[in-house]
């Protein structure tokens, strides 16, 4: 069976919420890419509510970091919200934990 990733979106005036579900990997990163695609980012704060991620891989881990440049590039910021132990320890293992900006809960 292979995993799935559910995915939702709230919009307000200055944020934009989304909800991530399932696991992040290569081969449900490609949805989370095509998602947030969609979402005018100018200004904006992203909010990623990871808190229902069970797993993210390296491939899941690019399309952060894919993500969190082209919020900048839009001026806007990007929040990662209720990552599991096993995403944090992803980000220690690769360095990259200080490149986002984290929280525990919406």
């Amino acid at each position: 069976m292979n995993p799935t990733l559910d995915l939702g979106v709230a919009v307000s005036t200055d944020r934009t919420i989304l909800t991530v579900s399932g696991e992040l990997d290569m081969d449900t990163a490609p949805l989370l890419t095509e998602w947030a695609d969609a979402i005018d980012l100018h200004g904006q704060t992203l909010v990623l509510d990871l808190s229902h991620v069970t797993f993210i891989d390296s491939s899941g881990l690019n399309v952060l970091l894919a993500l969190r440049r082209r919020v900048g590039l839009a001026g806007g910021t990007l929040e990662l919200v209720g990552l599991c132990e096993q995403a944090l320890h992803l980000l220690d293992l690769t360095g990259t934990r200080d490149l986002f900006t984290l929280r525990t809960g919406p």
